[in-house]
């Protein structure tokens, strides 16, 4: 009898549908070798651990460069029918309907573990115990309480704001800023903005939503020359300045700087003067 080789596995690109309609890319993408003398129900025995999806709802089409696309119908078939060669791929489709298919990419439903606090506090090896050893954060002897941190804060920005001659009118840049990209206006707004939301210790410390007012952060509220800004001079529905749309920004005191700087439209008028 006459010695027949053992056809030689051919690595195959494995792809399946996107799951969205609107999609044109694979919801799935893989290479495998796939041995040519297999059946098409051993092949698709071997997908299902890919693809998720049963031999029984699977179908598979074929794509073999420089032929037309071709389903491969029949089970009992030998894949290597279709004349699988370098570069050919095998698209799984999916026949149940989607109400049937499983959604692997939908956590909502999926029990999770949550840690309880005190079994977390009890860990030797943990974030926790080693900022308790170190005497980090909340377990620094010296540490300041939220309250007196946010005061220490406000204290900060009016010295800020004095020191830097900050004042409704005056002229500003916003830091860091260097030329060209110099993003100047004028300063419309000092003062609290319980609107935008406080970050960092002392959340604990809000009512309804908003510190007390002696604890809130100062702001600067400045109308940018160009529309460069993220606001119309207001923020979460409460207006502190006007100004058009995308002029408006509001930064920390210790971000201005004050001075001479001309808006841009007087520049442009020099510029063309000097020509």
């Amino acid at each position: 009898m006459a010695f027949q080789p053992t056809p030689a596995d051919i690595s195959v690109i494995i792809t399946s549908p996107s799951a969205k309609a609107s999609s044109a890319e694979p919801g799935f993408v893989t290479e495998r070798r796939v041995t040519p003398s297999w059946t098409v129900f051993q092949l698709k025995g071997k997908l299902e651990t890919m693809t998720g999806v049963p031999p029984g709802s699977q179908r598979l089409r074929v794509k073999v460069p420089g032929r037309p696309e071709q389903w491969a119908d029949g089970d009992d078939r030998i894949i290597g029918e279709w004349g699988l060669g370098k570069g050919s791929e095998i698209e799984v489709h999916d026949t149940r309907p989607r109400a049937m298919r499983p959604n692997f990419t939908d956590l909502s439903s999926v029990e999770k573990y949550e840690l309880p606090s005190e079994t977390y506090e009890s860990l030797p090896n943990s974030v926790l115990a080693w900022k308790k050893n170190q005497k980090l954060g909340r377990f620094d002897p010296n540490a300041l309480s939220p309250e007196e941190a946010l005061r220490s804060h406000v204290e900060k920005d009016r010295a800020e704001v004095a020191s830097r001659g900050i004042a409704l009118s005056q002229r500003a840049i916003i830091l860091p800023s260097s030329p060209p990209h110099l993003r100047r206006g004028t300063i419309r707004f000092v003062g609290p903005v319980p609107t935008i939301p406080v970050s960092g210790p002392g959340r604990e410390l809000e009512q309804d939503g908003q510190l007390p007012a002696e604890l809130q952060p100062i702001w600067v509220g400045i109308e940018l020359d160009e529309p460069t800004g993220k606001n119309d001079g207001s923020v979460g529905g409460q207006r502190y300045f006007e100004c058009l749309d995308k002029r408006g920004a509001f930064v920390k005191p210790e971000k201005i700087e004050v001075g001479d700087f001309p808006p841009l439209d007087d520049d442009l008028d020099e510029l063309m003067e000097e020509i």
